[in-house]
């Protein structure tokens, strides 16, 4: 399982590798594994890590958690997948496949107004559907690839048209 978290402002790459007998988890490349011989106390934990004693401190916000060790604080967020498939850009004037597949359907066309949420278009991984959606209100510019072509991922699939005002 592979997913991003953003620590400080800097994204990084976590996949587990394996959960038994003990989790081994890479982040960005390099492997670690992690033991958590102490117990839990409202918030707090040790875990071994690389066979080192680590003491934290766990709180968590309604979008984050916020870590306490070794004297330092930092705050570490998941980052959503469905975020992660619109335009890196506050504007968020694209839409990127969270994944390589094919387009099963377009539900829009170019030119059609959408609400954030709306259903642009389907495509298919691994034999799962996901429903891509409009990050925001807009007119559809350019759908970049037709039913049953397929992409790889991270690539565009969907632009909308700027926005008023927007990069002055």
């Amino acid at each position: 399982m592979t997913f991003k978290l953003d620590l400080e402002g800097e994204r990084h790459i976590v996949e587990i590798v394996r959960r038994r007998p003990h989790l081994v988890i890479r982040i960005d490349g390099r492997e670690h594994e992690v033991n958590e011989p102490g117990s839990v106390d409202s918030g707090r934990h040790t875990l071994e890590i690389g066979g080192k004693p680590l003491r934290i401190a766990r709180a968590h916000t309604a979008k984050s958690q916020i870590i306490r060790f070794d004297g330092r604080t930092i705050e570490v967020t998941l980052v959503d997948p469905r975020s992660e498939a619109v335009g890196g850009g506050s504007s968020q004037s694209q839409i990127r496949a969270p994944m390589p597949g094919s387009v099963v359907s377009i539900q829009k066309s170019v030119g059609d107004s959408v609400t954030r949420g709306e259903t642009i278009l389907t495509i298919e991984s691994m034999k799962l559907q996901t429903a891509l959606t409009a990050p925001r209100d807009g007119v559809i510019a350019e759908i970049l690839r037709a039913e049953g072509e397929t992409f790889d991922k991270d690539e565009v699939v969907v632009r909308f048209e700027d926005v008023a005002g927007e990069g002055q």
